[in-house]
């Protein structure tokens, strides 16, 4: 990106609001001002197009037939950011499903070594596993899965340290003690594959637990008598959850409800995966998703996509759902005062997009 310009558009969404004939006034890939222009004065390329906050997707494990806990490496990363581009996303979290401490501590590696470079559109890393809940496992491979102790999460988070942002867990398989251990590294801690009483879930968020890992998915249901992780989710005041908006993995009307009990609260994320017949998660494209085994196991969604989908099958407005796959998902990963916004002082990470809601450019 140059270092000083200016960037004009028929229209740009904020993030709070819209507006008409405005630039963005950019240096150092900062943003330093938004202003008004002579509508004559509109760069070509952006005619019917409108510039938004770029995407954030905190959970996505790889692209371009690279699934990076089976190719943990700077070129996976590489394909996976180049990837997110393609369908609007300028940051993400490559994502490691329940694993050997091996393939977990060489992606620790792979995007250590990727950032420290200069590699751009990388986060750091969410481990979703290996304490999960086994009853409620979906695609994870039960012979990874454990409750932890305090020393081995001593030990990963020494090794994480800077790198790890994410952890997915059950909080009925994890003790008190674990929860806080996390919680002093300055991790994301978030529920999921878990099978937790509203009761459990519930204490989970009173200890600091601030997400919930693909709301619906692979944990205890709403039922009328145990309203489950799923209740318990949709029933606090503060606790964000992130959905798969692909209608596969979450059908429109429950996300219309979630929507409707969360709002701000809600996020997406693309659960995404790619082709691979290498490592223990062999993975196939099913249709509009991914299979391993005959299990759902990601999918093929893009933020771009999801946006749309929102939008189509969910009734969303469309600037509410640009906020819940930019500002909300920076929200959830504490990155506010720096992604999701169009404002002085906000990193210029920003999508342009033209009326069909299609991916034109992304500038990060």
């Amino acid at each position: 990106m140059q270092q000083d310009y200016l960037l004009k558009a028929p229209r740009i969404f904020t993030g709070e609001s819209w507006l008409e004939h405005h630039a963005i006034e950019i240096k150092n890939n900062i943003i330093q001002d938004i202003i008004p222009f002579d509508p004559s004065e509109t760069d070509s390329r952006y005619n019917d197009c409108f510039i938004a906050p770029a995407f954030i997707d905190a959970q996505l494990y790889g692209a371009k037939g690279r699934l990076f806990s089976a190719y943990p490496s700077t070129d996976a990363l590489e394909k996976l950011s180049a990837s997110n581009l393609e369908g609007g996303t300028a940051w993400c979290l490559p994502t490691v499903a329940t694993n050997s401490p091996e393939a977990v501590y060489a992606c620790i590696d792979a995007v250590r070594d990727y950032c420290t470079h200069g590699g751009r559109g990388i986060l750091g890393i969410h481990l979703e596993g290996p304490w999960l809940n086994p009853i409620k496992r979906g695609a994870h491979i039960e012979a990874f899965i454990h409750p932890p102790s305090v020393t081995e999460v001593a030990g990963l988070l020494e090794y994480g340290k800077d790198v790890i942002r994410m952890v997915t867990l059950a909080p009925e398989v994890c003790s008190d003690e674990v929860i806080h251990q996390l919680l002093a590294a300055n991790i994301v801690v978030s529920a999921g594959h878990s099978n937790a009483t509203y009761n459990e879930a519930i204490k989970g968020f009173e200890n600091g637990i601030t997400a919930v890992t693909h709301l619906f998915n692979a944990m205890s249901p709403l039922q009328h008598r145990e309203p489950g992780l799923a209740g318990a989710t949709m029933d606090h005041h503060s606790v964000m959850a992130s959905i798969i908006p692909d209608g596969e993995h979450v059908f429109y009307p429950a996300l219309r409800i979630a929507k409707k009990a969360m709002g701000e609260r809600l996020f997406v994320i693309t659960d995404a995966v790619t082709d691979t017949d290498s490592g223990p998660y062999q993975h196939y494209f099913a249709g509009n998703k991914y299979e391993a085994d005959g299990i759902l196991s990601g999918s093929s969604l893009t933020m771009a996509g999801a946006v749309a989908n929102l939008v189509t099958h969910a009734s969303i407005e469309l600037d509410e759902a640009l906020r819940m796959c930019s500002l909300y998902p920076a929200r959830a990963l504490r990155l506010e005062e720096r992604f999701g916004r169009i404002a002085p002082g906000f990193e210029a990470a920003l999508v342009v997009l033209n009326s069909a809601l299609e991916v034109v450019e992304v500038l990060r």
